[in-house]
């Protein structure tokens, strides 16, 4: 079975910082992708960054000079670093993986348990 395990999410003040963590484990071939996205209250999901094995880094236009992605393939491992934080950044923010975890499986998609990030003053 494959596992992702997000942390880094809490509560913090506008203008504030907080760096996310996602760490894929079990049964691994490969890894396409590995990226973010987030669900505020009573929004649709949004794309925020992502990071693929090949090609380039990819943010979305509301976040960009202010989050970062970066990835660690020896740990499988995916951040998204936020800074200069503001109040619509607030949602629950899921760790996503494209991945093949054998050498004769198709890659499928699999998510992470989903972390709060909440921007309040």
């Amino acid at each position: 079975q494959v596992q992702l395990v997000e942390s880094g999410g809490g509560l913090v003040q506008p203008g504030g910082s907080l760096r996310l963590s996602c760490a894929a484990s079990g049964s691994i071939f490969s890894i396409e992708v590995m990226g973010w996205y987030r669900q505020a209250p009573e929004k649709q999901r949004e794309l925020v960054a992502a990071v693929p094995s090949r090609g380039s880094i990819m943010n979305a236009d509301s976040v960009k000079g202010r989050f970062t992605i970066s990835r660690d393939n020896a740990k499988n491992t995916v951040y998204l670093q936020m800074n200069s934080l503001k109040p619509e950044d607030t949602a629950v923010y899921y760790c996503y993986v494209i991945l093949s975890s054998s050498r004769s499986e198709p890659p499928r998609v699999y998510w992470g348990q989903g972390t709060q990030v909440t921007v309040s003053s």
